[in-house]
């Protein structure tokens, strides 16, 4: 079967998932009360931006800088306050410096409005004809707003950590950057392999309705709090009334949906190049780290990633969907600290 034919085959369910964006990746994931000014962050903090790659990159710096950097990746749709803000309290506990950032199309970075919504019938019309899809940026410009971001703030080497699509973002700066990389954590992202599904429950994605032109956002907030519902982890459930308010918070610093689907373009056009000789090619300290009941990314794609990349640790975590519960922050931080010892 062709590329572009693989593509459309999988067009009906994507368009549920990741062109229907990765919501709960980036998003519901803090407390909207936990201010900076009560996270135990302190003086060290700095929160900024910086010019790369002819694109604005928000950013904020926990942590002397004289420590070991961790460079957290976000996901698709996923602002820099997707990361909980537990989880950089209990990383700086541990002596490390975290930079969380937005990537480009998303929160206070660069939007590329001009750019317009993705117009998906000529994106997999030209891909079947073996031609460049028609997108304003690739997952590979991301990966370069990553080491441009390094660049600006003078940091020769981090501990490179991504989520879902951050996860892909991470994994291709370790292949293409192993002088930068002390450690790679790839978390709830897939390996690029074609041959294995793209998406893990079907059924429940296809629940989560279309993100497109003219959502209001009233509606972009009821989508994301049942998109949270729907890709939670099932044994570590959040109340209704704190997913809404979480994602009102997002909404409020920034609204950008057409960034999302933008960005779920890359993602899924990146699913489907198959990454093999690069995650060969991964040299650094190496955890997966991938929830038990994910229902977007299957468990077999982390399996499959694992089996790619030399040494590499896979962490399957029991009851855990394609989010980063509270409950489980000691696991994730667990997972980022067991790669830099590998």
């Amino acid at each position: 079967m062709s590329r572009g034919k693989t593509l459309k085959a999988h067009i009906a369910p994507l368009c549920a998932a990741l062109v229907g964006l990765l919501l709960t990746a980036g998003a519901l994931l803090t407390d909207p009360h936990h201010a900076l000014a009560n996270s135990g962050f302190g003086p060290e903090t700095q929160v900024g931006s910086v010019q790369v790659n002819n694109v604005t990159i928000a950013y904020e710096s926990h942590g002397s800088p004289d420590r070991e950097t961790i460079l957290l990746i976000a996901g698709t749709g996923m602002q820099l306050t997707g990361w909980p803000d537990e989880l950089i309290d209990e990383l700086v506990r541990r002596g490390f410096r975290v930079v969380r950032y937005d990537n480009r199309d998303t929160g206070l970075s660069t939007i590329f409005d001009d750019a317009g919504w993705p117009d998906f019938e000529e994106i997999f019309r030209a891909l079947g004809a073996g031609e460049p899809a028609p997108l304003p940026y690739t997952i590979d410009d991301m990966v370069q707003d990553a080491i441009g971001l390094l660049d600006t703030l003078g940091i020769d080497q981090a501990h490179i950590v991504g989520a879902s699509m951050g996860g892909t973002i991470a994994q291709l700066v370790a292949a293409d950057y192993p002088e930068r990389t002390l450690s790679l954590t790839s978390m709830m992202a897939d390996s690029g392999n074609p041959a294995i599904p793209a998406v893990g429950d079907e059924e429940a994605l296809a629940a989560i309705p279309p993100l497109l032109p003219g959502i209001t956002e009233d509606d972009y907030v009821e989508r994301r709090v049942l998109a949270a519902q729907l890709m939670g982890s099932p044994s570590y459930r959040i109340d209704e009334n704190t997913l809404r308010q979480w994602a009102l918070r997002d909404v409020a610093r920034s609204f950008a949906p057409a960034g999302e689907a933008r960005q779920g373009m890359a993602v899924l056009l990146a699913h489907f190049s198959d990454r093999t000789e690069k995650l060969k090619a991964i040299t650094a300290p190496t955890v997966i780290l991938h929830g038990a009941e994910d229902p977007l990314v299957p468990v077999a794609s982390a399996e499959d990633l694992a089996g790619k990349i030399s040494g590499a640790e896979l962490r399957i975590v029991p009851g855990m969907g394609h989010d980063f519960p509270l409950e489980l922050v000691p696991n994730i931080a667990d997972a980022i600290t067991a790669a830099m010892k590998r």
